[in-house]
């Protein structure tokens, strides 16, 4: 399992359009089958005839609302986009989940993420969204009703990892840090049936993951030297006298904040990726001589 948090928006159609695989609109409805969890106030803003369901139009025109609705706040970089959105996905040979299953990884998530507290009655909105096979979204506004920003952790893609790997263990699934679990009957007899003409794809795809981890490398990729040159920036900055430039190596420090969770995303995204064993290379072949045997001795006359 693997999850990934996407930029942050002013409107929720797009990261629920992604959610669902196609555009938002006004006339599908989406039922409790699809969104398997959601902030504790979402039942006072339902309808008030029972049998009918939000449109996913709705849906995002709730989400995005407190946007207009509290304009004076503001994110931590000062910016106004308080949408949102993680995704979360299984691995391909992992078993169907159940909606219990998808509602209670929601609910984690959604805990580690700051979007939830345990007793918050008057926390941000959110909704989990389970519309495509092996994978779970969730969008939330970080605009909390009293007007303030939604917290969350610097170390957020290191926090949602580690929960990842807890979910994983307690549900049985498949960790992209271990791969499958030959010992599991359904795991194995959905690698036995594998088509031999997908070792191409895989062979691409472990190229692509050796890219990935080579730019996520934490001290000697190219991510970790730019990272690097921020902080040292932002360390200068800070010993100079003026406001602005204290500002400034903050804003420099959320930055390189920002890298080192990419630097986390892409090394997660490279765990899901096959790794192909190659051969060594092969250098130049030289003929070797094929011994004979010893001729017979002749007797002696």
């Amino acid at each position: 399992m693997i999850i990934r948090i996407g930029p942050r928006d002013l409107s929720a159609s797009e990261a629920l359009a992604e959610a669902l695989g196609r555009p938002v609109s006004g006339r599908e409805a989406l039922t409790d089958q699809t969104v398997v969890a959601h902030w504790n106030n979402l039942d006072v803003y339902t309808p008030l005839d029972e049998g009918q369901s939000w449109t996913t139009a709705e849906f995002a025109e709730h989400l995005s609302d407190p946007n207009w609705r509290h304009p004076v706040a503001v994110s931590p970089q000062g910016d106004h986009r308080a949408i949102w959105h993680a995704d979360v996905r299984l691995h391909p040979d992992d078993r169907a989940l159940t909606r219990p299953e998808w509602t209670e990884i929601a609910h984690r998530i959604a805990r580690v993420a700051g979007i939830q507290y345990p007793g918050d009655e008057h926390g941000c909105r959110w909704i989990a969204v389970q519309a495509q096979p092996g994978r779970l979204d969730l969008i939330a506004n970080l605009i909390r009703p009293d007007d303030t920003w939604t917290a969350q952790s610097h170390r957020l893609p290191v926090l949602l990892a580690a929960e990842s790997r807890r979910i994983e263990a307690e549900l049985g699934l498949i960790s992209p840090r271990t791969g499958p679990d030959p010992h599991q009957p359904v795991q194995q007899a959905r690698f036995l049936g594998r088509r031999v003409g997908d070792a191409g794809a895989a062979d691409a795809a472990s190229q692509f993951a050796v890219l990935l981890r080579r730019l996520a490398e934490e001290r000697t990729g190219p991510l970790a030297t730019v990272r690097g040159l921020i902080e040292h920036a932002a360390h200068r900055l800070e010993e100079l006298p003026d406001a602005y430039s204290r500002d400034s190596a903050h804003q420099l420090e959320m930055v390189a904040r920002r890298l080192y969770g990419i630097q986390q995303s892409l090394d997660s995204l490279a765990a899901t990726l096959p790794t192909a064993a190659r051969p060594p290379l092969a250098g130049p072949t030289f003929p070797v001589p094929t011994p004979t045997a010893p001729a017979p001795a002749h007797p002696r006359r």
